[in-house]
């Protein structure tokens, strides 16, 4: 998780509810019920780990047949061992005693659950790390005969391979804390795998990246059947008969699927609302900036307006809705106009953040806005909201007024999205309504005029209007000396 840029806020369900998915998935589940079966007779290995003679029974003691069972039984203790839920109290005798933290699961509180479930997460993503068995067996019996582990022959980088599961996970995090589709949304497999192995720049991946992203397929597949348990994902295997056929591990990347079933044949992932909150308790704790909804709910109208201008539309309404709903109306909406005040950089955006707020505040705040009316800032603001709440009385505003909030409003968007399509349409319909636009734009006495003059000449798509934008950037800087 070495990539620095900005994740979006995450859009966490409440602790209690998330606590009680914590305490029924599968594996922390077990791992409570073979915690309360130990006993004195109990023994454990030197890693803490059931002896071989105490797996059937604690196999049973789960409910738990057929092959896997005492693998499965073997997990499930070492998620109680490290989670704290059983404790060994004497190494040289293998011997153990419930946890001190068996107790939080039903007296504590949901962050205490939470905090043994991540522990047990812990514990299943180092699984997941290793390969499998019969690789390692393979490895052991490669080496010079001392029973050591030889890597080399494994082909196995431990770090590598957390490394590339971190970046995996990292990504299915961006893709559902963020807004690029439907929230909770699954995730193709292959999309997932290349989405770590293809670089940014390429524009068509080679046939040794889609050979990696074919093996990475196959690795991931095993990966989530055993984060599955734990309840970080929800995931539908790769297809048994993709594997029988060959198509998977082929040397040749099988033709792209056209409809959804063909897609999901080669698996599908889903982050579930538990895992939102596990992999962002991992990004804290490896030093990202990892915001959640409702983090600046106790913080200013200035946090406020800064930190949602970041935010994805959904998230930025949600946060603000939180914020609201702590704080009587009238005293928010005069919070919220002080803070977009300003004639730095940051503060059309903020303003653009403010009016956005304000939709979301009832005609109580009437009053806050009718005291800014003369603002030179915020009167133009003022008016549109005024009206749009069928406010009487709304005095009309000068012309001045009206280029000054119209820079304003251009210099947000700027801001907010860059060159996109609505900024562009924005341009087009400003030049096209007012004639003469640029002849007196250029006047206006605001910060960011010769950048949004510019702006406008690089964005308008008719070269004669973009040359009389170009020509009114020159003249606003000469004006401003700039």
């Amino acid at each position: 998780m070495s990539d620095s840029s900005p994740l979006p806020p995450a859009r966490l369900h409440p602790d209690a509810e998330l606590a009680r998915e914590a305490l029924s998935t599968p594996l922390l589940s077990r791992a409570v019920r073979l915690a309360r079966w130990a006993g004195p007779a109990t023994r454990v290995d030197a890693g803490g780990g059931l002896v071989d003679e105490q797996l059937p029974a604690a196999a049973e003691a789960l409910g738990l047949g057929g092959e896997e069972a005492a693998a499965d039984a073997g997990e499930a203790w070492r998620v109680a061992v490290d989670a704290g839920l059983v404790d060994v109290v004497d190494e040289e005798e293998g011997t153990v005693t419930a946890g001190a933290d068996l107790a939080l699961l039903t007296g504590g509180s949901p962050q205490d659950v939470l905090t043994i479930w991540l522990a047990a997460l812990e514990t299943v993503l180092a699984d997941a790390s290793v390969p499998d068995l019969d690789g390692l067996v393979d490895a052991i019996a490669a080496g010079d005969g001392s029973g050591e582990l030889d890597l080399s022959s494994l082909d196995w980088d431990p770090e590598a391979e957390a490394e590339f599961l971190d970046g995996v996970l990292r990504n299915l995090y961006l893709l559902t804390a963020g807004e690029e589709g439907p929230a909770g949304a699954p995730v193709p497999l292959p999309a997932l795998a290349a989405s770590v192995l293809v670089p940014d720049d390429m524009p068509e991946p080679t046939d040794d990246v889609l050979h990696q992203v074919s093996e990475a397929m196959m690795r991931l597949d095993d990966q989530f059947r055993m984060l599955e348990p734990v309840g970080l994902v929800e995931y539908q295997p790769v297809d048994e008969a993709l594997l029988v056929e060959g198509d998977v591990e082929s040397d040749e990347e099988p033709a792209e699927p056209q409809d959804e079933t063909d897609v999901s044949r080669y698996g599908v992932v889903r982050l579930t609302p538990l895992g939102l909150y596990g992999l962002r308790a991992r990004l804290l704790a490896a030093g990202f900036e990892a915001p959640a909804v409702g983090d600046l709910t106790d913080k200013g109208a200035d946090a406020l307006l800064d930190g949602t201008a970041v935010f994805p539309p959904a998230a930025a309404h949600a946060e603000t809705e939180q914020w609201l709903a702590r704080r009587e109306p009238l005293a928010a909406a005069r919070e919220l106009l002080a803070a977009a005040r300003g004639s730095d950089k940051s503060a059309p955006l903020r303003r653009l953040q403010c009016q956005q707020a304000l939709s979301l505040v009832g005609l109580s705040a009437e009053p806050a806005l009718r005291e800014v009316l003369d603002d030179a800032e915020l009167g133009g603001l003022a008016r549109v909201w005024l009206t749009e709440h069928g406010a009487t009385d709304v005095p009309p505003p000068s012309e001045a007024m009206i280029f000054w909030l119209t820079v304003d409003t251009v210099a947000a968007q700027l801001a907010a999205e860059g060159n996109s399509e609505e900024l562009r349409a924005l341009v087009e319909g400003l030049a096209r309504q007012h004639s003469g636009f640029f002849a007196t734009a250029w006047r206006v006495e605001h910060p960011a005029t010769a950048d949004v003059l510019e702006a406008m000449g690089r964005l308008h798509p008719d070269k004669k209007i973009a040359k009389e934008a170009r020509k009114a950037a020159f003249k606003a800087r000469s004006q401003h000396g700039g």
